[in-house]
């Protein structure tokens, strides 16, 4: 790793490295705060598109994980921003809270049942047979397929739900349709984090909990990463997959000190340094 360029920038993933069930994970208060102290980008990513930035802002809060919200981009953002460089001021019928509608409203979209340019999916808790079955009718009258993540399950205090790729799974099956997921693995997220901070690939580290999600699009995005333990992936399955990170830590607290070691040299100039 001598020849590479100094780590910069950072992205980290949010559930399984910072926190967990809305607790705080042991380091993540420590590592934003070194980042904010250090001047250092950065911006905090995650798949859950239920919610606003203003919303996780006060939901970090009350974990003890002060976080403005500009450092927040989640996969509700990158797919209002993706809708709005495909298609400026079109149409969608949503399946998801307000997290997302906040987001399609935000760059000009319009909701709507008639005829819509893209049936768009995001997380809920509120699916309903009737919103499923408009949204089957939709995509085979043409309507455009979007979904905001893959994830096929996600976590509750009473054991797994069935997520957004759970939900896109039973509507292909009904239209023969696949949709066009945005976040992660897709590295499109990963490039529009990026640019959100002005950072380049290649002197920002991404930080994650799964290999199959955050680990992959760091890869494909042309990141260095770091795989923490303290959420999906265990250390028995790193070595399943057919690429590795960069790195390998028990918890974001291991990585607080990273932030110095990888940094631009200084008293040089960073030129020099890199």
């Amino acid at each position: 790793m001598t020849n590479r360029r100094p780590v910069e920038c950072w992205l980290t993933d949010m559930d399984g490295v910072l926190v967990h069930e809305e607790h705080a994970l042991p380091g993540a208060p420590e590592f934003l705060a070194k980042l904010q102290a250090s001047g250092r980008r950065f911006m905090v990513l995650t798949n859950n598109s239920i919610y606003t930035r203003r919303d996780l802002r006060a939901r970090l809060l009350a974990s003890g994980i002060d976080l403005p919200e500009e450092a927040i981009w989640t996969s509700a953002l990158a797919t209002a921003q993706y809708l709005q460089d495909q298609r400026a001021g079109g149409s969608a019928y949503v399946l998801g809270e307000s997290g997302l509608t906040t987001a399609l409203h935000e760059v000009g979209y319009i909701m709507s049942q008639r005829d819509p340019d893209y049936v768009v999916l995001g997380e809920t808790r509120t699916y309903s047979f009737e919103t499923i079955t408009r949204a089957i009718r939709l995509i085979d009258n043409g309507a455009r397929f979007i979904a905001t993540n893959p994830d096929a399950t996600g976590p509750s205090a009473e054991g797994s739900l069935p997520a957004t790729g759970a939900i896109a799974a039973l509507i292909t099956k009904a239209t023969g349709v696949d949709p066009y997921y945005i976040g992660k693995p897709n590295p499109l997220m990963m490039r529009s984090a990026l640019n959100q901070i002005d950072a380049h690939s290649e002197t920002t580290v991404m930080i994650g909990d799964r290999m199959d999600t955050d680990i992959r699009s760091g890869l494909e995005a042309g990141m260095r990463s770091i795989l923490v333990l303290s959420g999906s992936t265990r250390a028995e399955q790193v070595g399943r997959y057919p690429y590795v990170p960069t790195w390998v830590k028990d918890g974001i607290h291991d990585v607080v000190p990273m932030i110095d070691e990888l940094a631009p040299v200084t008293g040089r100039g960073q030129d020099a340094a890199s």
